[in-house]
């Protein structure tokens, strides 16, 4: 969090909500289900149940029935904040924001939810989806696990894979060992070969997180799969959203169930799990599955067009898709709305008006962190 103040406004998605439910005038809108953390780098790649690579939104842990304008407002801040962050001038970012809000109301007023293939991407997001829909399981098991070698295993020299203990590794491997038997979702005729603590994401640092070598008898398909296993929490939106959440389960039986709702088709191995009293949502680490980088944006400035509205589309559909569903708003209702015109600019004022605000709460971040390390390195030397 301390790179830039893009990658602190990712993790602290709190702040920003906590900033929004204070702000006196912002326009309200319909509630509808909303992902909650959407920013530029929270759309990526995947393979579907049915063979096909998607583009659409891919992160849903802090996913809530809210308004439909807290969601258009932190992708607009997240433009406002990424463009900064790689110093394009301020003008464009204004022009991509606005373009956003306007390609998100049309959608909207069209009132029938889109999706995003390979055969139908435009620009980068085309590229993007070449590009990944070439990887092979080959190319995330060489990067994760000791293929070529006598025994496979997960990799203990990657930087972001932890060594479990003996007693808690075995503990998981015979859970899952049950859960491949007992899961409608698990993959057939698969058994545990490894697992390892895993470290991944901005805001998820600090969540339990384990991948798994799972390794199949059967004579078709891949001989080896990696599973993801993250602990799902609270979203941070509940305290603050004014609409009436439904009674989960479960965290992670949220975050599964909404992305099912959300994504136009979402990945075959996509369930949710219980272990030591904590949830977890399980999935295939695929060598297909990125998230777009924004980074790729600052040199094809005439692309960024194609792709800003794409994520437009993507995010108004998301929306009228699980529309009607324990009590989020109607097609209709979001159809009126996205007519309306006294919302739009009100929602770019905020996002340009809140970017402002994270740089200096980036500051203060830093120098805060700053402050701790000389604290911890004063403490080392006077003990020693």
């Amino acid at each position: 969090m301390q790179e830039n103040p893009f990658r602190f406004f990712r993790g602290s998605c709190h702040l920003f909500y906590e900033e929004l439910a204070r702000e006196e005038g912002f326009p309200g809108g319909p509630c509808t289900w909303i992902s909650g953390d959407l920013h530029l780098e929270n759309f990526g790649s995947f393979r579907a149940d049915n063979d096909l690579v998607y583009f659409d939104l891919n992160d849903f842990d802090e996913a809530v029935l809210g308004p439909v304008t807290w969601e258009a407002a932190r992708l607009a801040a997240s433009i406002y904040i990424g463009f900064d962050s790689l110093e394009i001038e301020s003008k464009r970012a204004e022009k991509m924001a606005q373009l956003f809000i306007r390609s998100y109301s049309a959608t909207l007023c069209r009132g029938k939810a889109d999706y995003i293939e390979q055969a139908t991407a435009r620009g980068i997001v085309r590229d993007f989806l070449d590009k990944v829909t070439r990887r092979r399981q080959k190319r995330i098991l060489r990067r994760r696990t000791t293929l070529g070698s006598k025994r496979v295993q997960m990799l203990l020299a990657n930087p972001k894979h932890l060594k479990l203990g003996r007693e808690q590794k075995q503990e998981l491997m015979e859970f899952i060992g049950q859960w491949l038997k007992t899961d409608e979702y698990s993959p057939y005729n698969y058994t545990v070969e490894d697992a390892i603590f895993r470290l991944a994401g901005t805001g998820s640092l600090g969540l339990e997180r384990y991948a798994f070598l799972l390794k199949s008898a059967n004579k078709a398909g891949p001989k080896y799969l990696l599973l993801d296993m993250k602990e799902a929490v609270s979203s941070c939106l509940v305290p603050l959203v004014p609409c009436k959440q439904p009674d989960w389960g479960s965290e992670a039986e949220r975050v599964v169930t909404l992305q099912k709702r959300m994504q136009n088709r979402y990945p075959a191995l996509l369930s949710h799990t219980v272990f030591r009293g904590k949830t977890f949502v399980m999935q295939e680490m695929q060598p297909v599955k990125d998230n777009i980088k924004f980074t790729l944006l600052k040199d094809r400035y005439r692309d960024m067009y194609s792709v800003i509205d794409s994520m437009a589309v993507l995010t108004a559909s998301s929306h009228i898709r699980s529309g009607g569903q324990d009590g989020s708003c109607t097609t209709d209702e979001l159809r009126s709305f996205g007519r309306r015109d006294n919302w739009q600019q009100s929602v770019i004022e905020y996002a340009r008006r809140y970017a402002t605000r994270n740089k200096e709460y980036f500051q203060r971040f830093r120098e805060d962190m700053a402050g701790q390390a000389h604290s911890v390195d004063a403490g080392v030397f006077q003990f020693v």
